[in-house]
């Protein structure tokens, strides 16, 4: 006669490779879903952000896997209460000691939820030497793709204490340009102001809605400045030189049409010969007193 008391460990089992099939089962299918969504995402830019997607498909096998763990060990015949209290105890002693490990994860929950950036955006630190394009965001650091090609592996705690500049999300490129004339061509400095300006305000690629400054600025040591100030279109990097190098250019020709000169910096030296010097050291000093 089977004993009763292996019958149920048997069914016990039964239950427990049920529960874990089915735990398998909607892995799978979170896994496959987020895949799905990160695809029509790379499509469409109005869907939701790969960032946004990994976080929640995280966060769902996370949930499945807590949900599996109690459901399993309730049908052991383990007390969830009891199991939790014990969990609570612990967590403090491992809270303890992992204490970076814990800021790294509410760092990575940070970045998931705040969205400062995401994968494939350029990103720069003032504080830090970090620059580059994100390529992964884990919950425990995140990989960055410097312009030299080398990675950089920064913990997600801090990006909690540090300033993090987004140039990806630029509405536009800013051109700002100190340009100095020779002092020869002061006369000819209003209406090459003018002529840069209406040429500023025709150009496709500049944005004249947005502030745009064409002035004699300063006196210079060796020059007249004009300060350029305007804002291209676009906002991507390779195409904001391009329209640069055309405005440059296109300011150069106005002033070789006007006749000016770009100025360099000079220096003017005063020649003297042996009698000039020996007349000026004579005419110095002092008189004498007579008597």
């Amino acid at each position: 006669r089977i004993d009763q008391r292996f019958i149920d460990q048997v069914v016990a089992v039964q239950e427990v490779l049920l529960i874990a099939c089915a735990a398998w089962f909607v892995m799978r299918f979170v896994h496959r879903v987020q895949a799905n969504v990160i695809e029509q995402a790379m499509s469409d830019p109005d869907a939701l952000d790969q960032t946004t997607v990994d976080a929640l498909g995280k966060l769902a096998r996370l949930l499945v896997v807590i949900v599996t763990v109690l459901v399993i060990a309730q049908t052991i015949g383990i007390k969830i209460g009891g199991l939790l209290a014990l969990g609570g105890v612990g967590g403090l002693a491992v809270g303890l000691a992992a204490k970076d490990l814990l800021a790294n994860f509410f760092g990575g929950l940070t970045i998931y939820l705040d969205r400062p950036f995401t994968v494939g955006e350029w990103i720069r630190s003032p504080d830090k030497s970090i620059e580059g394009t994100v390529e992964y965001i884990s919950w425990r650091h995140t990989r960055i793709r410097a312009f030299n090609k080398n990675p950089i592996y920064v913990p997600n705690a801090v990006f909690t204490t540090i300033v993090v500049e987004n140039p990806s999300r630029m509405s536009h490129r800013r051109i700002k340009e100190l340009i100095g004339l020779r002092y020869d061509d002061f006369a000819k400095v209003r209406p090459i102001c003018d002529d840069i300006r209406t040429m500023l305000q025709e150009r496709d690629g500049i944005d004249s809605n947005q502030t745009l400054i064409v002035n004699f600025n300063l006196f210079g040591a060796a020059s007249l400045d004009l300060l350029i100030y305007t804002f291209t279109k676009t906002a991507v990097w390779t195409e904001y030189h391009h329209v640069k190098q055309d405005v440059l250019l296109r300011i150069g020709a106005i002033i070789e049409k006007h006749g000016a000169e770009i100025a360099f910096p000079t220096q003017t030296l005063h020649l003297a010969t042996v009698p000039d010097l020996l007349a000026a050291s004579t005419a110095d000093k002092p008189e004498g007193r007579n008597g």
